[in-house]
């Protein structure tokens, strides 16, 4: 299990701020989900921290669970026609998805930069599993 190398808290909430994980202040990304090689401010490398397929999984479960879930138990779904329906359910959905996919990635980052685990890390371990 990861140590813990830096205040977890922060760290998190300033990624899902679109903030440097490090100090704060600096930009987290330079595009929607293109993350900055090293911050502004601090000069933290942070294209080292690994973000891969976790954010988006981690999105797709809170929607699917906050969302999409509750949203089942409304009769109005499963009533109303679905010309009508899936146009209202899934634009809206659409939305909400990319709006949380950013935030969830650079809480992703922040719990990386937390934990102090690098791309050099799962390196290591990728090779030592071929061995």
């Amino acid at each position: 299990m990861a140590e813990i190398k830096h205040p977890l808290a922060p760290s998190v909430f300033r990624g899902a701020k679109g903030r440097c994980p490090a100090c704060g202040s600096g930009k987290l990304f330079w595009k929607y989900l293109k993350v900055e090689a090293r911050c502004e401010s601090c000069d933290e490398d942070l294209a080292r921290y690994p973000a891969d397929d976790g954010p988006a999984y981690l999105t797709i479960l809170l929607v699917g669970h906050l969302v999409v879930a509750p949203l089942l138990f409304f009769p109005i779904v499963w009533e109303a026609s679905p010309y009508a329906t899936l146009p209202a359910i899934l634009i809206p959905l659409a939305l909400i998805t990319l709006w949380l996919l950013s935030r969830v990635k650079g809480g992703w980052i922040g719990l990386m930069y937390a934990l102090g685990v690098t791309d050099k890390d799962q390196k290591l371990h990728t090779a030592d599993a071929a061995d």
